[in-house]
């Protein structure tokens, strides 16, 4: 069973669609005790990484945090990919999982934020996510603030500047486009992580 995570700040049908498409067992939850007894776990979002304080509230963020050091599967999804880092200057007060890195920036003044629409992914090799996406791939963006590229970048895309497109580190994957928005290349993805 994977559990997607609601903490109220996330497209949860469409996220949830994209799964039961897929044939994949899934459910929604704000319970930590759930996202325990799931096989794997899924963090999406939109919007504010304020919203993410909500996680503190609940348990969730220890119960996710626990989950995913223990070697459970675990896909952050756009705010949810962001959250998997040490923060975000969206909202300095409110901390990450800081499983990877560096913190989330605002997209440079010179280009059009929020970065919304079709983007191509440059992919690295090594990705398991990725297994079976063609390079250059095609997926859907909407966001204001971007990761950093780091060691654990699986692939990257530009504007304005190179960018996480999405991590991967073990059993932590995260993406910053929705894939639940991103067609064919987008269920491959989701495909991928089931099957890790």
């Amino acid at each position: 069973m994977i559990a997607i995570v609601d903490y109220g700040a996330g497209n949860l049908n469409s996220v949830k669609k994209a799964f039961d498409y897929l044939g994949a067992e899934v459910v929604l939850t704000d319970q930590p005790e759930t996202v325990a007894a799931a096989s794997k776990i899924v963090l999406p979002g939109v919007g504010h990484f304020s919203s993410l304080r909500a996680l503190e509230a609940t348990g969730l963020r220890k119960a996710l945090i626990q989950n995913a050091s223990a070697g459970k599967p675990f896909l952050g999804i756009c705010l949810g990919m962001q959250w998997l880092f040490q923060g975000s200057e969206e909202c300095r007060d409110v901390a990450g999982a800081a499983l990877f890195p560096g913190k989330c920036q605002q997209f440079p003044s010179d280009v059009k934020s929020p970065h919304v629409g079709w983007n191509s992914l440059t992919v690295q090799n090594r990705s398991r996510l990725f297994r079976g996406v063609a390079q250059d791939s095609f997926v859907y963006y909407t966001h204001s603030f971007y990761a950093p590229v780091v060691t654990e970048t699986a692939a990257a895309s530009e504007y304005g500047l190179w960018f996480a497109g999405a991590v991967e580190l073990g059993n932590i994957f995260g993406v910053q486009f929705h894939p639940e928005k991103s067609g064919d290349v987008g269920l491959a993805i989701l495909k991928n992580f089931c099957e890790v």
